[in-house]
């Protein structure tokens, strides 16, 4: 679709795009208020009475205008650091803004948790803004997906970013999704020329990227002057009532200025020569937008006075009051890092198996899970790469299916429909960012990253979204999605890439629980309880576990649960703890055969974690203090890995119970090999498990 330019049109009916007199100079008041806001924050920080300021200065008048055009509480927003007046036309007050920048208790948008213009509103469906460039695009999309799933006819999500963030990936992925599903999303581009003190010319490719994104199919775009209060507005209008209708996505590229620096952290004066910062000045809207409502009769110098009086004595009001108000405590730290509502770890989650049926493995357990689930809670999405079972649907009657490169979600799409359980394109962090955004709405997804391997991608996502977004927004916003990943090595020819573990990267995030079964009962209860809580989950599957016939078992009833951070007594022994999880509970065990045939006067205790955040430290401790020794034995390689914490506790807190050193077994510090000789020496084994049982034994 051609780029629309959008221009000012002569004839006098349509002169401010059907915009009465009041409605222009509310939309003068909201600009000029933004920058005033600006410019007192600039003085609070100069005053050390706040802490960080970035400015929205000379994006006020596309911004109020999106804002105008757009209806919260029905639609949703994705918006950016630079937003101000944005914000202050969907519903945000002075007081608000002000209470972000010294970081008050009440701040709705974090509590004093993040910086200063990091938007925020649960009463306007202002989603929690990130520091992180580009990962609110994928997230809208999600958010816009959720919208499609619940036939909310009508309903548009925003996104918005500088230019700069548009060289993300995550720009390009969300793209993709929001073409190939038509959603109704519109992204608004505010290109001030520099993404810090990096021109465009150094970032974009013909230094234009309404006509970079010109290949996309259905997407409409216009390209507007983002100083032109008019302009801006007809852009919006146009572009919105496209999302709107069902028509597919929208982009609108404003051109703005940037006449203040980055943030007080910046200079431009060291990259801006003044004859650019002084024609940036000539553009400013704050300037002439009042300039051409007085020309037309719209605004008289008296009112013009007026407006700028009472905009001076709002925000000096709203400054004494923010300043008044009180800090966040720091007893409050810990709150809303995870649901207060629904604890996983609690006895709720205790359910007695009633078990029926013939033994199942991990895999088809897992399956029956996900069926059940999905027929017991209609929000529950399941996707990613090749996770359905045949994306031409009327090939159904002639093919059998994949559903999973294991077969994991076989038959969901065939039983649910292909809006329940879809493929994705190979984008991870595409995957995991629609999730969020589905979560944000109330949905409950459950994407799938095909290989632990390739979870990387989405590590951003994970990190600084999924695991951040109840603290980061105080509790007004959560993300409780199930992310699957299978996990590990053991089958011969894996190699480098399909045979890693790495879960001491994820147990190291607050806010995201991480749980990691080694049989098929725990799987199925395990995973209930990951899609009944209220927190996001990063449920790791053993590849080796799936169809191991020693771990199988009949179905345990469609509530059974297990709590996390409760770990179960495999094999209960006098003289040695074994603290372990995944594949390696059973070679622990058949090592503990091993040595208590050779000495049996010694017997070995293995505890199975099952989770591994939370963990539960009861267990481990009642156990080393009945044994006195102990060993921490995991797949990942033994550096830096996951036993380090628990073994650094317990020499800690339970030195005074030990009777020798606490060791570790791990994995070879290198990569996983292809051949199955290499792989063998690399991952623990049970004869060198065994080893280092009766070494312990022995000290």
């Amino acid at each position: 679709m051609a780029t629309t330019i959008s221009k000012p049109k002569s004839d006098s009916a349509d002169r401010f795009a059907g915009l009465d007199g009041e409605s222009l100079i509310r939309a003068f008041r909201i600009m000029h208020l933004s920058r005033r806001l600006d410019d007192r924050e600039v003085t609070l920080k100069r005053q050390n009475k706040i802490y960080f300021q970035i400015s929205g200065a000379g994006h006020e008048a596309i911004q109020v205008a999106a804002g105008i055009v757009l209806r919260p509480p029905a639609d949703w927003f994705y918006l950016y650091y630079r937003d101000r007046a944005l914000c202050l036309t969907l519903g945000v007050t002075p007081r608000e803004m002000l209470q972000q920048a010294v970081g008050a208790a009440d701040d709705p948008a974090s509590g004093g948790r993040q910086m200063p213009s990091h938007w925020g509103h649960k009463d306007h469906n202002i989603v929690s803004v990130s520091s992180p460039t580009g990962t609110q695009y994928l997230q809208a999309a999600g958010c816009a997906e959720a919208s499609l799933y619940r036939k909310t006819a009508g309903e548009v999500t925003l996104v918005t970013s500088g230019e700069g963030a548009t060289s993300e990936g995550e720009f390009w992925e969300s793209l993709n999704i929001a073409c190939l599903k038509q959603l109704p999303l519109v992204y608004l581009i505010e290109d001030n020329g520099y993404a810090i003190s990096v021109p465009i010319e150094c970032q974009t490719a013909g230094q234009n990227i309404s006509q970079l994104v010109s290949g996309f199919p259905g997407l409409f775009r216009v390209e507007v002057d983002g100083t032109d209060f008019v302009a801006s507005y007809r852009a919006m209008r146009e572009a919105v009532e496209h999302a709107r209708s069902g028509a597919g996505p929208a982009l609108v590229h404003a051109h703005v200025i940037r006449p203040y620096s980055h943030s007080l952290s910046d200079d431009e004066r060291m990259y801006k020569t003044a004859a650019e910062r002084k024609a940036e000045g000539e553009r400013d809207p704050i300037l002439s937008f009042p300039k051409m409502l007085v020309d037309e009769g719209i605004l008289d110098r008296h009112m013009l006075q007026r407006i700028t009086h009472e905009v001076e004595e709002e925000v000096q009001e709203a400054t004494q009051q923010a300043l008044r108000d009180p800090a966040p405590s720091g007893d409050s730290a810990m709150t809303h890092l995870y649901s207060e509502t629904v604890d996983p770890a609690s006895a709720e989650f205790e359910k007695a198996p009633e078990f029926h049926g013939a033994p199942m493995t991990m895999v088809d357990l897992i399956n029956a899970t996900l069926r059940e689930e999905m027929a017991r809670n209609p929000e529950i999405l399941v996707f990613g790469e090749d996770v359905a079972d045949c994306s031409r649907a009327e090939s159904l009657c002639e093919v059998k299916g994949k559903g999973g490169v294991f077969k994991v979600t076989a038959g969901l799409q065939q039983q649910f429909g292909a809006e329940r359980s879809f493929n994705t394109p190979l984008a991870e962090a595409a995957i995991v960012g629609r999730a969020i955004g589905m979560a944000v709405r109330g949905l409950k997804p459950v994407p799938e990253i095909q290989f632990f391997d390739y979870i990387w991608p989405a590590m951003m996502q994970i990190r600084d979204e999924l695991a951040t977004f109840r603290w980061r927004s105080n509790g007004s916003f959560s993300c409780p999605a199930v992310l699957r990943v299978p996990i590990g090595g053991y089958l011969n020819g894996g190699a480098i890439y399909h045979s890693q573990c790495g879960e001491s990267e994820f147990t190291h995030l607050p806010g995201l629980r991480v749980v990691m079964p080694s049989n098929a009962l725990d799987a199925c209860g395990l995973l209930r309880t990951a899609l009944r809580c209220d927190d996001p989950v990063l449920f790791l599957e053993h590849k080796k576990l799936y169809r191991e016939p020693y771990n199988r078992s009949a179905h345990p009833g469609a509530d059974f649960t297990v709590p996390f951070g409760k770990a179960r007594v495999v094999k209960p022994g006098r003289h040695l703890t074994v603290i372990t999880y995944g594949a390696l509970v059973q070679k622990c065990l058949q090592a503990a055969t091993q040595v208590e045939r050779r000495n049996p006067e010694r017997s070995v205790e293995i505890l199975d974690l099952r989770s591994l955040s939370p963990y539960d430290w009861e267990a481990i401790a009642e156990s080393v203090e009945k044994t006195s020794r102990v060993i921490v034995a995991h797949e990942d390689t033994l550096s830096w890995g996951y036993g380090a914490e628990i073994a650094a506790r317990i020499a800690d807190e339970l030195f005074d119970h030990l009777d020798a050193p606490v060791r570790r077994i791990g994995a070879l510090d290198t990569w996983v090999g292809y051949h199955p000789q290499l792989e063998a020496a690399i991952l623990p084994q049970t004869e060198r498990i065994a080893g280092e049982f009766e070494r312990l034994l022995a000290y």
